[in-house]
């Protein structure tokens, strides 16, 4: 299915949706490059699901490592989505582990990181809500596996909640699939049509430009307040 989720049951419910940073970035990157990344996540949100009462989204990621100009992009495009978003937008950092690899081939070993606490925060943070009941759906985008458990102990603690699972592009996770009641990827027409103005100005009159290397149209002007 591309789209909403739609449903007289799930009219004006109680939404708080998960957002798996890097499942979603390597989605579009794989798809569009860099052409759609400056990505308004909550106003994605609310296009896919319009008739529910948003309580918040909850983004999920980690800075990267030793790419000072990925990094820099990389906060500024957070701090736009925090400037268009008061209010309703979380952020919670996880971090990169430094591995040792060696090359199967060669045996040469090289350095590698690997992303570490995002499935751990996305799960604690599912599973507190929903024992709590400050939602009645949850709309959880990623195509992450390994969040399976934390929608099942979420359901155990609230069998009444409602859990959708919306893939990026290129990815999907038949265990999530399995296990909700609705699931689909996101359609191009979503991602395109939920772009950040090219200029994001915060309350303070800091303002976050698009990144060159993120070229690509966007909405018109648009102020934080």
């Amino acid at each position: 299915v591309q789209g909403e989720v739609g449903g007289g049951s799930l009219s004006r419910d109680r939404l708080i949706a998960y957002i798996d940073g890097f499942n979603l970035y390597n989605g579009i990157h794989d798809e569009w490059k860099c052409a759609q990344l400056w990505l308004d996540v909550v106003q994605l949100v609310k296009d896919l699901r319009p008739k529910s009462d948003l309580v918040a989204v909850k983004y999920f990621t980690a800075y990267v490592r030793d790419d000072e100009r990925a990094r820099a992009r990389q906060r500024d495009y957070i701090a736009a989505l925090q400037a268009a978003n008061p209010g309703v937008l979380h952020i919670s950092l996880g971090r990169f582990q430094t591995k040792t690899r060696a090359c199967r081939e060669c045996g040469a070993t090289h350095r590698a990181y690997e992303e570490k606490e995002t499935d751990v925060n996305i799960a604690v943070e599912l599973v507190s809500d929903a024992a709590q009941h400050r939602m009645d759906s949850a709309f959880l985008i990623s195509a992450d596996s390994d969040l399976a458990p934390a929608v099942r102990a979420a359901r155990a603690a609230n069998p009444a909640l409602f859990v959708v699972a919306a893939f990026p592009p290129n990815r999907y996770s038949a265990e999530l699939e399995k296990l909700m009641p609705a699931s689909f990827h996101i359609g191009r027409s979503k991602i395109t049509g939920a772009q950040l103005p090219e200029i994001v100005t915060a309350s303070g009159g800091r303002t976050h430009s698009r990144p060159a290397k993120w070229g690509g149209r966007s909405r018109a002007g648009h102020k934080a307040t």
